[in-house]
Order: structure tokens, then sequence, then C-alpha cells
């Protein structure tokens, strides 16, 4: 059995293959233990999947009835960032380099901003040693590292009451020697050691040591949280199996892999030690399934906007999926390779207020799973999902098909007491269309971040909209962006556990090598040793996985500028490397200079595992009235004035089916709106596409 879980904010969302059939399931998060709602949501799961008569057959036999593949995607990496949550780190450099991690770029994020405050590092000074060595810049050796300096290190680590230690030394990854003989000593000292030339093997070492300085920071926590999912899911499991006559009967395989930020799949054995790669798991998986959806579909130019509880993850997809080096969390660099993806704080749970001038804010600020909205019965301060109740379209039957209950007259106590004493806000309905223009303005703008910002038309593509609240304000977004159609997929609410489920296992290396472009065919033959042995390496670690060589496929990437630049542009390896490089600096920049040098900074290679095909099946077309799936009418308010909206369970509707706003679409996992002037028509992968006229 597979089952993919994407732990959020509000509800962990589950989706899972059952006799061929992907079902969807939606538990509440426990942000206290993310652990505890995936316990949750497995045991129902199993306790309503049928034990095969082949599967009792092994169980009388003491054998291990079945497998279960767990496919994780995960916020506990930045939720640890996010709320300095992780480890006691030490960190171990090259002497006289123990302030790199403080020192940085020297880069404002404010310009003219006096008192901006940057974030305090994750090392403060005193668990910061020097080790003292020392690698030339050609790779050679300055200053040897003797074995008592390794036992100096090691002690001074130890006094310092470290959990966990970073382990980053100059110019480590043209000569890791000296980070090898470390590593050892102080892993044979009980450490749990991240290493940079394993981690990230690339120059810059700002970015460097801050990367593997994340994932010391991290690396308890994320151990922690995949044992206890691996130990709930084979408890799950074998009280699925267990029957009377199989108590001899060996537990339920389990296997648990985990979503990494660029959008592959890696073992939960390779994520406890490296989960820097994990920290945008969960978005990252919506851009993986967005684009999935959007090419069955026919859509190759997507914008994807998932919009959850907490938050709003935007990304570009044009047929391929973007990578980046250069992201931050918190504050804090991260180099390692993510999906190009922009978050802003605006989800169902943002929460409204009046600044001291009297400006509505929205957000970032969430009411999350606990309290959350005033209407799921707990919380106390408006939010939007509170705002879309209001407003007519939510309600009804509640949400999760009917299990979770809204309360109605609660948020608009709670929101009219809200807005008490203030002359400019009428009236509650007035204040409800105030929060979801100001939340609107913000997805707008993160959208425009990832498109006009960078030469992209919005008008050239799909916005494809998912996530619990994302059907909310995809048209109104699309309108305002002139975004000519929007896709809602089939399970919007769980649009990224199902790219997790059906993602592959990925594994990204790279190597710094800083070589001039004399001639395309010179460069090209002295980088191929270069890749030959990081081809070599990924292979090994993709076999392990448990993957033939037919199952694997390998891609090649260089990053590369122009000589005399401090920021580079990845570009694929094959045919002319160089034109392909002049080409997408025109694409980012505006501008280009083929008559000017390039070097090749650093090659990276994608070595990919294939996993097992989910064909999502193409459903005939019928010409059907969509009546028939109309539940009942409800006043809905766009733009400040009320309409009689059709309220239609998604479920209902049929392939070929057509219907006109204004409508309200409600089904398991979201509502999507239909304004007044938009039609959607049903395809036949059962997507809602809309379009305004």
């Amino acid at each position: 059995m597979r089952v993919a879980i994407d732990t959020g904010g509000t509800f962990t969302d589950c989706l899972f293959l059952r006799g061929g059939r992907i079902e969807i399931l939606k538990v509440p998060s426990t942000p206290g233990n993310p652990a505890k709602a995936i316990a949750n949501a497995l045991k129902k799961i199993l306790e309503e999947a049928p034990v095969s008569a082949r599967d009792r057959g092994h169980a009388r036999r003491g054998e291990s009835a079945s497998t279960l593949d767990l496919l994780c995607g995960t916020t506990v990496g930045t939720n640890a960032l996010l709320e300095r949550r992780g480890a006691r780190v030490a960190l171990v450099t090259t002497a006289g380099f123990e302030d790199v991690l403080e020192i940085g770029r020297q880069a404002r994020p404010s310009l003219y901003d006096f008192f901006v405050e940057r974030p305090e590092p994750l090392v403060p000074r005193k668990r910061r040693f020097g080790a003292r060595e020392r690698v030339g810049a050609d790779g050679s050796v300055v200053t040897r590292l003797t074995p008592a300096e390794v036992a100096r290190v090691v002690r001074r680590v130890s006094r310092s009451h470290a959990g966990s230690v970073a382990l980053c030394l100059l110019f480590s990854f043209l000569r890791p020697e000296h980070e090898r003989k470390l590593a050892l000593a102080l892993r044979r000292g009980g450490f749990a050691v991240s290493v940079s030339h394993e981690i990230l093997p690339e120059f810059r070492e700002f970015e460097r040591t801050s990367t593997t300085v994340i994932n010391a920071y991290l690396t308890p926590v994320m151990s922690r949280y995949l044992r206890e999912i691996a130990r709930d899911a084979a408890r799950a499991a074998a009280g699925k199996n267990r029957t009377p006559s199989s108590r001899n009967a060996r537990e339920t395989q389990v296997r648990v892999r985990v979503m990494q930020s660029s959008g592959g799949i890696l073992s939960a054995r390779i994520a406890a030690r490296e989960p820097v790669r994990t920290v945008l798991s969960g978005p990252a998986g919506g851009v993986l399934g967005a684009g999935q959806v959007a090419r069955n579909a026919g859509f190759q130019r997507v914008i994807s906007f998932d919009m959850g509880g907490t938050s709003t993850d935007v990304s570009l997809i044009e047929g391929t999926l973007r990578t980046t080096n250069e992201s931050t969390i918190s504050g804090l660099p991260v180099a390692v390779p993510m999906l190009e993806i922009h978050t802003v704080g605006a989800g169902g749970g943002s929460i409204a207020r009046f600044d001291r001038a009297g400006a509505l804010r929205v957000g970032p600020e969430s009411a999350g799973a606990e309290p959350g909205p005033i209407c799921y019965g707990r919380g106390e301060l408006p939010t939007v999902t509170d705002a879309h109740l209001i407003l007519g379209r939510l309600g009804g039957d509640g949400l999760l098909g009917g299990d979770f209950r809204l309360e109605n007259a609660r948020a608009r106590d709670y929101m009219q007491r809200a807005i008490r004493g203030l002359r400019a806000v009428r009236s509650v309905e007035q204040f409800a269309q105030g929060i979801l223009d100001v939340v609107e303005a913000t997805m707008e703008k993160a959208i425009r971040v990832i498109s006009i910002e960078r030469g992209r038309d919005p008008r050239d593509y799909t916005l494809v909209a998912f996530g619990g609240a994302g059907g909310l304000h995809a048209c109104s977004l699309a309108a305002s962006l002139s975004i000519p159609r929007v896709m809602i997929p089939k399970f919007p609410g769980a649009l990224s556990a199902l790219g997790i489920l059906r993602a592959d296992v990925v594994k990204d290396l790279s190597q710094t090598v800083l070589q001039r472009v004399e001639s395309l065919h010179a460069a090209k033959c002295a980088l191929r040793g270069q890749f030959r042995r990081i081809v070599r390496e990924g292979v090994r670690q993709m076999r392990r996985e448990g993957f033939v060589p037919r199952r694997i496929r390998v891609a090649r990437f260089l990053d590369m500028r122009y000589v005399g630049q401090a920021y580079e542009l990845m570009v694929p390896e094959g045919g002319d490397f160089v034109g392909g490089f002049h080409g997408e600096h025109q694409q980012r920049y505006g501008y280009a200079d083929p008559a000017r040098p390039v070097e090749v900074v650093n090659v990276r290679v994608r070595v990919i595992g294939l996993t097992e095909t989910i064909n999502w099946p193409r459903r005939k077309l019928v010409d059907a009235d969509s009546r028939g799936a109309i539940t009942g009418r409800r006043r809905v308010y766009f733009a400040g004035k009320a309409c009689d909206a059709a309220v239609y369970t998604r479920e209902k509707l049929q392939p070929g089916n057509r219907l006109r706003g204004p409508a309200v679409i409600s089904e398991y996992s979201a509502t999507t709106v239909v304004p007044p002037g938009w039609q959607t028509r049903v395809d036949g992968f059962e997507n809602l596409v809309m379009q305004q006229g």
C-alpha cells in the first residue's frame, strides 16, 4: 500500500491507493507533535483497508504480510528554523574563520532602515571553534591537521555540551581529507556530525557554512520525528494484519520516504542525515502535483497557486520544474537545490486586525490548527476563513463532507466585536470583504514576483489553484492579473500529497570547478571527467535505494556566469550550453553579451530513480445537464453585492458538464467559488477549467 501524507498548518492531507483507486483523507493537524496527526490518519486508513487472503496466509506462516510505502511531505524542518527549536550546535571551522557565519555577505536586508535587525546566528560565538589547519585555494595543504589538533578540537566540542556538530573547513570541497579526519574523531566521540563536503561541496564559505549549520541544527529534530513516524506506521500496520491465527507474524514492512525541497523523494535514512534538503518539503509536493495535472490537461505554462491554512505558495512552471540554489529560510541562506517557490503569510487562518492608524492588516500571523478560525469553535480572532463564511462562500454542511462543522453565528458575533467603534466599517459583510481584498493584494503581489518581475507575462499562463482555500480566490486573482484561465484539479485540498505520491526518488550532487570556457569542445572534454565521477557516485547511491540500472535516469547541469560576475545561472549540459547560457541570461535579465567570456562555476547531476507510475484515467465527456449536481442555493456576496448562487456538489459533476457563475462548488477537500461572469467546464480528467466571459 502506498500512502502520501502532507502535514500542513491546519489539516494533514493524505492520498493513498486502495484497490487501484486514489482516495483522500484529511485530519486535523497536531502542531505540538506532527507525527501524531500522521499516526491518526494511518490508523483510520488501515482500519478500513481489507486484509487479503494472501496477507492472511503470510501471517499464518509468520512471514511479513505486506509492504507499506509511506511518503511524507513535512514542515517540521521549516517550523524548527522559524521557531528556533533545533539542536544545540557547535561549529568547527578553519582557525581564523569562526565568524564567517556572523559576518555573512554584509548585505542589508533593508537598505535605508537604520534599525533593521538581522537574525541571530544558529551557533553563538562561544560554540564556534577553529581548527589549526589550512587548505589553499588550489587544493594544496598549507597547514597539515595533526592528531594532537584533532584531539584538542574534540575536547573543546565535548566541553561545549553540544548535541550536534557542523564541520566546515576552508576549501574542503577541493581537498576533504582534513574534514574526514575530524568527522571520524567527532563521531567516535558520540556526536551527530554534518560535514560540508558531504552536504554541499561548493565554494562560497558563508553559504556552505550556513547550509551545513542548518543541517546540524535540524538533524536531531528530524531524526526523532522520522523515528516516531516509522514506529507509529509499523504499529498501525501490525494492528491491521493481526488475526487470531497470526500471533507470531512478523510486522508489516514499512518504508518511509520524505519529500525534498527539489521535487524528489529520498529515504528516511538520508533525510535524517541531511534534513536541510527537506525544509520546503510540503510546498514542493504541491508544485510537483500542479505540474503533473496541468500536463495531463494539456497546459505547459502554468502558475501554481497553493493556498492552505497558514500560507500561500506560488511557482512558475514551464514544461519542467525550475530549481534554485539561492534560497533563504527565516533570513538564513540555504544553498541546496530547491524548487523556485515564493511563499507569503496569507492563508485561510491568517488573522485580520486593525493597526494603530486604523488600517486593516491580514497576516502573516495565523490561527493555525490551534485555536483555528473563530468558526472552528475555539478561535476568537477574525480570519480569512471566517470572512468567507460571513460572505456565504462556506457553510451548509461544513467541511470534510460534513465531518467538520462551522459555527456561523459564533463567527459573526466575534467579527462584530472586532469592528465595534469603527465608523469606517458599516457591517460585518463589509469587514469580511475588506479582509479578502487585503489578503488577495498580498497574493497578487506574490504572483507578480515570480512572473512579471522575471520577465514572464501572466497572460500566457494558466493559474492552477489548489489547497483548501485556493479555489476561493483563484478567479479573483486571475481577473486582477489578466490570467486567461483557471484550473482547479481533482482533489485540490490534497494536491501536494498527490505530487508526493507520484514523485520519483531523486539525489542531487554537485561540485565546484571554476573553469573558464575557451571553446565549447575543449570545455566539454574537460568537464567529462568531473561528470563521470559524480554520476558514478549518484548511481551507486541510487542502487543502494534498491533501483536497478534500467530504472535510473541521469540529468546533467552547469552553473555558468560571465567572467567577473558574482551570480550564476543553471543550464542543461548537453548541446551548445554556452549559447543556452546567453539565451537564459537574456530571458532573466533582459540582456546578453555573446562576445564576453563565460565560465563554468559548478557541475550538477540529478540522479532519478523511477518509481511506479500512477496513471490518472481520462474519462469520456458526456453531454449532460449539470443541474443534477445542484444541492441548493445560497446568498453569496461578490464585491459587496449579494447574489443568489447555486451550490454544486463536485462529486456529482461529470466530465463534459458546464455551469455559469455565480456558483459555489463544494467537495470533501476544498471549496471553489465561481464569480458572476465566469464559466466552468469539467474536462476528461475531472478538472474544473474556468474562464471569464
